[in-house]
């Protein structure tokens, strides 16, 4: 998916909603944030078991691959009231991983809500709090998705099933390194540029 079509135009990774709010927002610690990181978010829900399989598939073909990637990290939501269930959780993850870039988020009912209401979804409520999709945000905090997906009614992806590792392994891993590429490819031309200005004397 990494396709060379000239020195400053490649594919890019579509924006499907601007403007996130930053999870810090919801977040009584302030000790996460979106803003300035590649972001895989989902949202655990009340029952803390039933997305247990999908994590475990994010952590074995996700997490894992981009792990050494910077400023690249896992955010997890939960309801408050269900942290000795996430740490059981965390430790069943942990067993062979590394959960340094994995982060565990306990917030409200309310604030759950309302900031998942700002993905745009509203065809798409969360159900107890819970999504079976991951989403991909960029380090502005815009959800990152496909315009033209063939296996999407209307070509739109707005999450990526975590329970599906063909879903993850064929999409969400091209993905997130064609939003890395698009960073890379930003960063060079800024240091050309530079470079430009400098051999004429700017």
């Amino acid at each position: 998916m990494l396709l060379s079509l000239g020195e400053n135009n490649f594919t890019k990774l579509p924006v499907v909603k601007e403007n996130l709010i930053d999870v810090s927002e919801i977040d009584a610690t302030k000790t996460v944030q979106l803003k300035e990181n590649v972001t895989i978010l989902c949202f655990l829900g009340d029952d803390i078991n039933k997305p247990k399989t999908g994590l475990l598939n994010l952590n074995e073909k996700i997490y894992k691959k981009f792990i050494d990637y910077k400023k690249f990290q896992i955010v997890a939501i939960y309801p408050e009231g269900k942290e000795e269930e996430v740490k059981n959780l965390k430790e069943e993850i942990g067993a062979f991983t590394d959960m340094q870039k994995w982060n565990f988020i306990a917030s409200s009912k309310e604030e759950i809500e309302g900031f998942y209401v700002t993905f745009g979804l509203n065809n798409e409520p969360l159900v107890n709090l819970y999504s079976s999709k991951a989403f991909l945000i960029d380090k502005d905090v815009n959800l990152r998705g496909r315009l033209t997906d063939k296996d999407s009614k209307d070509g739109k992806l707005y999450g990526y099933n975590m329970n599906s590792v063909a879903v993850l392994n064929g999409k969400l891993i091209d993905d997130i390194k064609v939003l890395y590429y698009e960073y890379y490819a930003a960063f060079k031309e800024k240091n050309n540029n530079k470079a430009d200005r400098k051999e004429v004397g700017l």
